[in-house]
């Protein structure tokens, strides 16, 4: 066998280029996921030390493992490591959700607050919460999330069919959808006995305020086994986004791959809303940064995506408790801010492809 001085066989043109190309991109890709794991870790133990009472980063980290002073490890464990803790957990489901569902429907306008998603599951998290929660316990709630956000997009796929769907017709449709569960949302908690306009507010806002060591328990085994069975799953997206007949051609299960990352998507975003309401946009906003980082690829696409919602949703939270004190904004007034704008960019540049 005749090999070339790259040890690739004679008549094989262009694949030590290929191959060098590759290996570019997976070090492009390694080197995002570290920086963004670091700025994370940073932004933790940073976030965890702002407040009425400043810690400094070396007593906020000893105070993560139960050292130091007794008033720090107080405040760090009790109050804020928690809200940390939810915040990246929030962040990371929202963000790989929306690269799921971007994914999938291969249209960039998609995310689980613009196509319903996070309306169904908000309207069914507050019927929990009004009616449910005293009965059976809160560790329900994200069951009830997520079948919420299921019907909402059973719905939203049986409106949106005439002879298939157009991405952007789905997306329209989705943004009533939205505003439909949003009105439900608010009607349950406005004729609840118990209800306050407040809590209507923090909830369709979304807000992480007085997370507890509960919502962590309660989110967490959710996140970590679907956002490692989505990251088993990537390969799919991959082939799914050559288009129906492609994906087909190369032996694919076209219908059951895309049912099964559209319910990771949905169990994802539904998770999330569960522990701190309909925070809006982060799902929209991660992904296409992500894209600018490590290219379209799914491989990385989808824990670079998780990582800069995590840090979108940290940052979100750390200056709406910090910048305006004594007041604690909702993290949705600090992502809608951003990402309402750049969906009306994402929708006038799309214009023309319904």
């Amino acid at each position: 066998m005749i090999r070339n001085r790259y040890g690739i066989r004679a008549g094989t043109r262009g694949r030590p280029e290929r191959s060098e190309a590759t290996r570019r991109r997976r070090r492009r890709s390694a080197a995002a996921i570290g920086s963004l794991l670091a700025l994370c870790f940073a932004g933790a133990i940073f976030s965890t030390g702002l407040g009425d009472m400043y810690i400094p980063p070396g007593k906020a980290l000893l105070a993560v493992f139960g050292a130091g002073s007794e008033d720090y490890v107080l405040v760090v464990q009790k109050l804020r490591l928690p809200r940390v803790l939810i915040a990246l957990l929030v962040g990371a489901a929202l963000a790989a959700a929306g690269a799921l569902l971007q994914g999938v429907i291969r249209n960039p306008l998609a995310s689980p607050d613009t196509i319903g998603i996070t309306g169904g599951a908000s309207a069914a998290a507050v019927f929990f919460l009004a009616y449910l929660a005293e009965r059976i316990g809160i560790r329900w709630l994200p069951v009830f999330a997520i079948a919420g956000a299921a019907l909402a997009s059973a719905a939203l796929y049986a409106l949106a069919w005439r002879k298939g769907t157009s991405p952007v017709r789905l997306v329209l449709i989705g943004v009533g959808m939205a505003s439909l569960t949003s009105a439900a949302t608010t009607m349950l908690i406005v004729f609840h006995p118990r209800s306050d306009p407040g809590m209507a507010y923090t909830w369709l806002t979304g807000s992480i305020y007085a997370a507890n060591w509960e919502n962590v328990l309660t989110l967490l085994p959710w996140a970590a086994v679907l956002l490692p069975l989505a990251s088993l799953l990537s390969r799919h997206v991959n082939v799914l986004q050559l288009g129906d007949e492609v994906a087909t051609g190369t032996g694919s299960a076209v219908e059951r791959n895309r049912l099964l990352l559209l319910a990771i998507g949905v169990a994802l975003a539904a998770a999330a809303i569960s522990a701190a309401g309909g925070i809006g946009f982060v799902g929209l906003l991660a992904p296409h940064m992500a894209r600018k980082l490590v290219g379209p690829g799914f491989g990385p696409l989808l824990p670079v995506s998780a990582l800069l919602g995590a840090l979108i949703v940290l940052l979100a939270d750390l200056a709406g408790r910090t910048l305006f004190l004594p007041y604690d904004v909702p993290v949705g007034v600090f992502t809608a801010s951003v990402g309402a704008p750049f969906f009306i960019y994402l929708l006038f540049a799309k214009r023309n492809s319904a």
